[in-house]
């Protein structure tokens, strides 16, 4: 046993004296010696150079092949197609070559696709109404997406129906006394009868103002309120700022959608101020164009319709009351100038030309029929004696102000007036 174990010993021994002290074991003795820099070698392992390559190769080419805005003629009407609605109607609208869009800017250098405005995700209550489908198209047509509620007590679906294709558009049939759940940016409120005829029927506002406000305040949405000139009453200050607190009747006929409205504002500012909503809001006067309800009890639709039938015009009291009147497509720049602006208001939306209900009488005749006539009537309760809007307040701080005055603008709600006449359309249009 000894014996082995000297033998075994030894054969050990001899082994270690075998290998050589320069070969004991490091771990870094395993690793290859590298014949390029850290950062190309790992450029090349798994053709990460190639893919970088191409790349750069793609975003070369948006750059190259992106056409420049600059080339672009606004008077040449091969490209209005291809520039957005609002920049080509401000250029169409300048009434000198100085005021023009194009004339007071220039766009140097490319422009890569898919560089702009962020699209929004908005509602727009009463949208199938007169006011509020105006104002979807002008939202659709910059980008973005819209959802409408309505529960079509005077809006049409005829006023949306050349939307129903669009990816972007989406109707929803509800009525906003009842809430709702949705994920969005912006809230325009159009949503309430606006016309004598409507609300002395379905007198509701305040309820689906608070539901709006509501689902603002729960999703962060910025909010906006259409309030009303109504707000002023019977105007004892003449033209009307928005300082002016009004001379309203609180039990009167009117009072449903003046009070209404005036307890709509209170929300709007409560939750604004408790609850930190973004809110703004308009204040608006007259307004009139095509998509109105031919008998709404307002007064230029009553004219226009009453003219077209062969009916006499009928005027109530004197005639002597005044009123102002602006195009819808001037009030739906306003909305949407509000909406993007950072005041919360409120601001007088109208036109602040003044007619008397005669001189409207004499305009209606003059553009449809000159051989119409007056028939007067008992006035109405509590129907103001003025209203014009001052709307200096707008012009400082949005930068708005109406373009089209009542000789351009009527002409063309005439036509969409005698067509739906003609063609026995008789339905509503808010």
């Amino acid at each position: 046993m000894m014996k082995q174990l000297h033998k075994q010993t030894s054969v050990n021994h001899r082994r270690d004296e075998e290998i050589p002290t320069s070969q004991s074991y490091s771990p870094k003795m395993l690793k290859h010696p590298r014949s390029l820099p850290r950062s190309i070698n790992y450029l090349f392992k798994e053709q990460r150079l190639l893919f970088i390559l191409v790349g750069i190769l793609i975003g070369s080419t948006f750059f190259i092949f992106q056409p420049t805005l600059s080339r672009l003629n606004p008077s040449d009407p091969t490209t209005h197609s291809s520039l957005p609605s609002s920049i080509y109607h401000r250029n169409q609208d300048s009434s000198s070559g100085s005021s023009g869009f194009f004339s007071k800017r220039t766009f140097p250098g490319r422009v890569p696709a898919g560089i702009g405005r962020k699209s929004l995700r908005i509602v727009v209550t009463g949208g199938a109404g007169f006011v509020g489908s105006h104002l979807v198209d002008k939202l659709i047509s910059r980008g973005d997406e819209v959802i409408v509620i309505d529960n079509f007590f005077t809006g049409r679906k005829e006023n949306l129906v050349h939307l129903f294709g669009n990816p972007r558009f989406e109707l929803i049939r509800h009525d906003v006394v009842e809430p709702i759940l949705l994920e969005v940016d912006q809230i325009y409120h159009l949503a309430c009868p606006a016309s004598p005829v409507h609300y002395k029927y379905n007198p509701t506002n305040v309820m689906g103002t608070l539901n709006m406000l509501g689902l603002a305040k729960r999703v962060g949405a910025r909010f906006l309120l259409t309030s009303t000139s109504e707000v002023y009453g019977d105007p004892l200050e003449h033209p009307q700022k928005e300082t002016y607190w009004g001379n309203v009747n609180p039990i009167g006929e009117r009072s449903c959608y003046d009070e209404g409205k005036r307890t709509a504002e209170t929300l709007t500012m409560d939750y604004h101020r408790g609850a930190d909503v973004e809110v703004r809001i308009a204040r608006i006067f007259n307004t009139y164009g095509p998509r109105m309800c031919l008998d709404d009890g307002r007064v230029v639709s009553n004219f226009v319709a009453q003219v077209i039938r062969k009916q006499p015009m009928t005027v109530y009291g004197d005639g002597k009351q005044t009123r102002s009147f602006q195009y819808v497509s001037d009030l739906v720049d306003g909305l949407v100038a509000l909406m993007e602006g950072e005041h919360v208001g409120p601001f007088n939306l109208g036109n602040p030309g003044e007619f008397t209900m005669l001189e409207l009488a004499e305009v209606v005749k003059e553009t449809i029929d000159s051989s119409a006539t007056i028939e007067f009537k008992p006035n109405t309760a509590d129907d103001p004696h003025k209203r014009k809007p001052d709307i200096s307040k707008a012009k400082e701080l949005l930068n708005w102000e109406p373009r089209i005055s009542l000789r351009e603008g009527l002409p063309l709600m005439v036509n969409d007036f005698r067509n739906r006449i003609l063609n026995g359309d008789e339905g509503k249009g808010l």
